[in-house]
C-alpha cells in the first residue's frame, strides 16, 4: 500500500468522493442534451468531472457550439436531475463510513471542500442522508476562484484553524488535485473516473482505490505530528 504524508486534518471533496453525484449528472445531463438535439457520450459528461460552473458551461460551448443554449441546458438538466434523486437519492461513496469512524475515534478534525455551490452542497448531503456529518463546509462561493486554484482548501484550512500543510485533501478528480497542489497540501487521489488521470497520480502523494482502502492506510500508519 502507498503510504500518506503525516497529517492534522482531513479535507473531503464532495462530489464523485463522498457521494456518488457523476452518476446522476450525466443521466440528468444525457437527458437534457438529448431533447436539445444532442447526445453526450458518458466520456464527455465524466470530463466535467470536479469542474466548477464556468469551466463546465466553456466546455459545453467547445463541445457543441458558441450558440449552445447553456440557460435552457441547465434548467433542463436541473429539472431531470431532481427528478431522478428524489426517486432514487443519492448513493454514498464505498468506504466513507468506516473511514469517518476511524477519524472520529482519533479525534482527527475533518470537514467538506466543494466546487458546488453551498445550497447545492447542501441539498446533495440532504438526498444522501449526511445532513449535519461535516460540521464545516466550504463551497464555491466562499472563495474567489475555484479548482483547481488553490482558494477553496486555503478557506478549508483556515476554517480548521490548521496549517494547509497538514491538511491531507482528498480528491477524485484531477482538477481538485491540482487545487491541492496549488495550495501545498499534501493529497491523496482516488479516481472516480476510468482510466484515471496519470498527471493527477503522479501529482498526489497517494493513489487508492477506495476511501476504505484510505482507512486500512491511515490505520496502519497514521501519526499526528509533533
Amino acid at each position: 500500500m502507498d503510504k500518506i504524508p503525516v497529517f492534522s486534518a482531513v479535507i473531503f471533496d464532495m462530489d464523485g468522493l463522498v457521494l456518488d453525484t457523476e452518476s446522476t449528472y450525466c443521466i440528468a445531463w444525457k437527458m437534457a442534451s438529448n431533447e436539445m438535439g444532442n447526445q453526450f457520450s458518458e466520456a464527455f459528461c465524466l470530463s466535467l468531472s470536479g469542474l466548477h460552473s464556468q469551466d463546465v458551461e466553456q466546455k459545453l460551448i467547445n463541445h457543441c457550439s458558441v450558440d449552445f443554449d447553456l440557460a435552457k441546458f441547465g434548467s433542463l438538466s436541473g429539472q431531470y436531475w431532481r427528478e431522478y434523486v428524489s426517486q432514487f437519492g443519492i448513493l454514498v461513496k464505498k468506504g466513507f463510513f468506516e473511514l469517518l469512524e476511524l477519524l472520529k475515534a482519533n479525534n482527527i478534525p475533518f470537514c467538506l471542500a466543494t466546487n458546488s455551490k453551498r445550497v447545492n452542497a447542501l441539498e446533495c448531503l440532504k438526498l444522501a442522508k449526511l445532513e449535519g456529518v461535516f460540521n464545516i463546509i466550504v463551497a464555491r462561493d466562499d472563495v474567489k476562484q475555484g479548482k483547481p486554484n488553490a482558494d477553496i482548501f486555503l478557506f478549508a484550512a483556515e476554517a480548521l484553524k490548521i496549517g494547509v500543510d497538514k491538511c491531507l485533501v482528498v480528491e477524485d478528480s484531477a482538477a481538485g488535485i491540482q487545487a491541492a497542489v496549488n495550495a501545498k497540501a499534501p493529497s491523496v487521489f482516488i479516481p472516480s473516473v476510468l482510466p484515471f488521470d496519470k498527471v493527477a497520480a503522479k501529482q498526489a502523494d497517494c493513489l487508492t482505490n477506495d476511501l476504505g482502502q484510505l482507512a486500512q492506510i491511515i490505520l496502519s500508519s497514521y501519526r499526528r505530528p509533533v
